[in-house]
């Protein structure tokens, strides 16, 4: 191959993996749900007012967990929406836990949370490995649906389409 051959082959593969990369970026920002049926990581959150909370205790309901920041504009514009779908479906046994990045200042998220009177569990990712448990979660807001069994229904990356988050909950709640 000759030199320019070979930079025009290098050069091929960019602009699709280019399109791809943008693509991806779209999907995410527009909270499109990825699907994955991996069992949920087997974690125990600490709530803000010192509660542990482990996967086991959640197992045989429906849970949503959110991963966001104080600092994140798209969770901060989510979060009365995610308060609202709590609300809507808490009494059909749907547990919360919002999880706060490992960057978030503690004394933010229980400010935040105390103003905005949080109506689910706050936990703290303190040293970040809850994020990793669940995937290496980078990108804020992210947020797993998991179901009764223990098995991730899906992952929204971004904020959620909530009539379409709104339709899995309803049938996940609603299965034996």
């Amino acid at each position: 191959m000759t030199a320019s051959a070979s930079a025009s082959h290098k050069s091929s593969w960019i602009k699709p993996a280019a399109i791809g990369a943008a693509v991806l970026a779209i999907a995410c920002g527009a909270g499109v749900a990825v699907f994955s049926r991996q069992q949920a990581p087997d974690v125990t959150f600490m709530s803000i007012d010192g509660q542990k909370i482990s996967s086991q205790d959640l197992r045989g309901k429906v849970v949503m967990v959110n991963f966001w920041a104080t600092s994140c504009a798209t969770c901060v514009k989510e979060m009365p929406q995610m308060v609202e779908t709590y609300n809507k479906f808490r009494k059909q046994g749907l547990e919360f836990v919002a999880v706060a990045m490992s960057y978030d200042p503690p004394n933010y998220v229980l400010n935040y949370a105390e103003t905005r009177k949080l109506p689910f569990k706050v936990a703290l990712d303190s040293g970040g490995d809850l994020a990793k448990q669940f995937g290496d979660v980078a990108m804020t807001p992210t947020t797993f649906v998991i179901g009764k069994d223990g098995k991730i229904l899906k992952r929204y990356l971004g904020e959620p389409d909530f009539a379409s988050l709104h339709a899995l909950l309803q049938k996940s709640l609603s299965a034996g």
